[in-house]
């Protein structure tokens, strides 16, 4: 085989906790590996805002511990692509990845680690409403309703423990048990007898959500007697339907070529191999009773380990020589970004934004631009002047090759990154803290080049977009969901002039949230009309714009 450009010795499908720990131990190994993620690297644990029971490290967020995961393996060589693994082959010797845009990779081996999405459940009303009093995340959206009630749907650990997240907003948490009991660890039940906040209500359900742009009522049954009765909030206020009541296997892919169980869930041995030689799989899409960070690394090292034999017979079998791999070191400026971001989220307790730390890391990120790139803040007479002004002023002097000014303008006040003394479409409206300081590195990154990797028929695609297109994101700066979707409207910009794309933090714009009604971020806006509520990955973006094109 004289092409190898796209000729892996292992693919990893999936970036959560699992597919990053096989990354590390077969990168660490010398074997060629590419990542592929559709969504966001890390997985669900990303929106955990507190992990205390990872052996060895006493206290981390889900977010940061799976970031020095991705660098750790990005050091030892692995590849990482965000991108949808729309079709795969896995009979024969050579396996076949088939992204959503079209591009086709190739591997010797694969590592499935396609995780699990939250399930819904279906009720009527639960589309409708969703980011409009329904919601899946407590961390993104439990702010919005502040001082008002919520229902939490489940009877799992994930239930318990969002309920009581969510007494630091709600005056009352009221938790939905379909069964007769929890089907968590006592402890945590004991535990949630402690907020005063919260009432459990068992043999309960919702049939049907009810009201206006928001939720107002909800139609609940008692599967104990059969009784149905409507659920209205103290004073009629509207009021937040949370679910949480598991995960759905993510194997959709795969089905009919490799053996699931009755669930969905992959059939592997203890090894983590499937029924087809050279294809494994690895954390929650296996069968299993534990599904935690710590057994989804435990799945990712055996796979990887118990994989390599497989890969290595290949080599010998096909005659294929040794892939060169290049590992990045311990220099590696992603990891510098994310431990900005950490600080980011902590400036507001000191008196500046950007640490001595943090400007280090900026400027190590800033060295890799292919051109000088300018951070203007347009400023108004309005409440934002100040603070936007003070953060762009603190990145005076970080690097050469990043000039920072100020100009008066008409509208909000923001800031613009530009090339060249031109915009190129990527504007914040509020300073960009906590979780998206990251995104504003990665939008200098990519306005500057190299930029970000990205699938070639997805950047002609993006080329393609003939409209005139305003992207708004409405964020907040807790939320683990929103940089995705800020940094996919961003990058689209950053490739298209026709397109403009916008960050908000919806604390800061109360009209924005009550015009449109939005209980939940992030929320993509197109042309100031057409919501899209969630997460969003690159291609997802593409695809809501070419709709509206």
């Amino acid at each position: 085989m004289d092409d190898t450009e796209n000729l892996y010795d292992v693919i990893i499908i999936g970036g959560g906790p699992a597919g990053l720990s096989a990354a590390i131990y077969l990168a660490r190994a010398k074997y060629k590996v590419l990542v592929m993620e559709k969504d966001t690297f890390g997985g669900q644990i990303t929106i955990t805002s507190e992990i205390v029971n990872y052996p060895g490290v006493y206290k981390t967020s889900g977010k940061e511990l799976t970031e020095k995961m991705r660098f750790q393996g990005e050091a030892f060589g692995a590849q990482y692509l965000k991108a949808k693994a729309e079709k795969i082959t896995l009979k024969g010797d050579i396996k076949t990845v088939t992204t959503e845009s079209g591009e086709m990779y190739s591997a010797l081996g694969i590592v499935l680690a396609l995780g699990a999405s939250p399930r819904k459940l279906g009720f009527e009303g639960e589309e409708e409403y969703k980011g409009r009093g329904v919601a899946y995340c407590a961390t993104c959206d439990g702010e919005f309703f502040t001082g008002r009630e919520v229902l939490v749907i489940g009877g799992g650990f994930a239930a318990a423990e969002e309920a009581m997240f969510l007494t630091k907003y709600a005056k009352k948490v009221t938790i939905l048990v379909r069964g007769e009991k929890f089907s968590c660890a006592r402890s945590v039940v004991d535990k949630l007898e402690t907020f005063p906040a919260i009432e459990v209500r068992y043999n309960t359900e919702v049939l049907r959500a009810e009201g206006g742009a928001t939720v107002e009522k909800a139609l609940l049954k008692n599967n104990k007697t059969g009784e149905e009765y409507t659920f209205t909030a103290e004073g009629g206020e509207n009021f937040g339907i949370f679910v949480f009541v598991g995960y759905a296997p993510a194997t959709e892919l795969v089905k009919g070529q490799l053996e699931l169980d009755k669930y969905g869930y992959i059939v592997t041995d203890v090894d983590r191999k499937t029924n087809v030689d050279g294809v494994y799989a690895a954390g929650d899409v296996c069968i299993k009773n534990l599904r935690q960070v710590v057994t989804a690394v435990s799945d990712g090292a055996t796979a990887a380990t118990s994989l390599e034999k497989h890969v290595s017979a290949m080599h010998e079998k096909l005659d294929l020589p040794a892939f060169v791999v290049e590992g990045k070191g311990g220099d590696i400026p992603e990891e510098k970004e994310t431990h900005e971001a950490s600080h980011a989220e902590s400036s507001s307790e000191s008196d500046s934004f950007i640490s001595d730390e943090i400007r280090a890391g900026v400027a190590s990120v800033v060295e890799r631009f292919t051109r000088p790139v300018e951070v203007v803040a347009v400023l108004s007479n309005d409440d934002a002047r100040d603070e936007i002004s003070g953060f762009v002023g603190e990145l005076s002097g970080i690097h050469p090759k990043l000039t920072v000014k100020t100009e008066e303008g008409e509208g909000l006040s923001h800031i613009d990154i530009r090339t060249g003394g031109q915009s190129r479409g990527v504007r914040f409206y509020s300073v960009p803290g906590g979780h998206e300081f990251n995104s504003f590195v990665i939008a200098m990154y990519n306005v500057a080049g190299p930029g970000q990797p990205i699938d070639g028929a997805l950047k002609t695609r993006i080329e393609r977009i003939k409209g005139t297109h305003t992207l708004e994101v409405m964020v907040t700066l807790s939320c683990t969901n929103c940089p995705d979707v800020v940094m996919g409207t961003q990058r689209i910009a950053s490739l298209n002039g026709n397109v403009t794309a916008k960050m908000y933090d919806l604390s800061k714009f109360p009209d924005i949230k009550e015009k449109y009604n939005i209980m939940a971020v992030p929320c993509l806006i197109v042309d100031g009309t057409h919501l899209h509520f969630g997460k969003q990955t690159l291609e997802g973006i593409v695809e809501i714009v070419e709709k509206y094109d």
